[in-house]
């Protein structure tokens, strides 16, 4: 699965940059026979990440996947020997990813609008602030707070995520959002840029909200221009 997740983050960051041809060399034979329809599966847990690829690759204009051995990918392997040499400032600490595998499926919800007209993240805000729990909140979601803390900075009214490279990406509303969709698209090349492109233009700029993609997508497919 760890084979499929890296191919998957690489095929987005191609989209993000509106790559319309591309050719996709990976070292696993499995993940290549699976994807072009060679090999079969039925396991419960790569079925998933098989799927997020063919919907990834309708994307493309043209699109190959090629199986290059591990020991015949010299320079892959030259540049992995060459950055396991950097030596890294121990002040850039970067939180490790935690990785767990569930044997039963996870549901994901999250809310596309805001209730009562409130802000999306008034709740984290809230806790940095006060340091006061929710009421009726239940000891998970208490603790979902305090790992969420560790990720966020509050300076005054504004409240910031950190990024892993450092950098702090300031939390917007949805009228906030709203604006910010239409003065990014109607800036250079805004006509013909996709979902993904403006998406990351976004994150660029150092805004975040948590359906900025979808939002992002919903936009461009409703342009006349685009």
């Amino acid at each position: 699965m760890a084979e499929y997740e890296a191919c998957i983050l690489k095929i987005i960051m191609e989209i993000a940059m509106n790559i319309k041809e591309l050719l996709v060399i990976r070292d696993s034979d499995q993940l290549i026979h699976q994807v072009q329809g060679e090999w079969s599966t039925r396991n419960v847990k790569i079925l998933p990440y098989m799927r997020c690829v063919k919907e990834l690759c309708k994307k493309f204009t043209k699109i190959d996947f090629k199986h290059v051995p591990r020991i015949q990918n010299t320079f892959i392997d030259a540049l992995a020997t060459l950055s396991s040499m950097i030596q890294h400032p121990d002040k850039n600490y970067i939180d490790p990813i935690e990785v767990e595998i569930r044997d039963q499926h996870a549901y994901c919800f999250y809310v596309d609008e805001e209730p009562n007209g409130k802000a999306w993240y008034l709740d984290i805000k809230k806790f940095l602030a006060t340091r006061e729990y929710l009421e009726n909140a239940t000891n998970g979601q208490n603790r979902a707070l305090r790992r969420l803390e560790n990720q966020m900075f509050l300076n005054g009214e504004a409240l910031y995520r950190r990024t892993p490279d450092l950098g702090l990406l300031r939390y917007v509303d949805a009228t906030e959002a709203t604006r910010l969709l239409e003065e990014i698209h109607v800036g250079t090349c805004g006509p013909h840029m996709n979902g993904f492109t403006l998406a990351k233009k976004i994150l660029i700029a150092g805004y975040f909200w948590g359906t900025m993609e979808s939002d992002s997508i919903r936009y461009v497919q409703k342009c006349h221009r685009c």
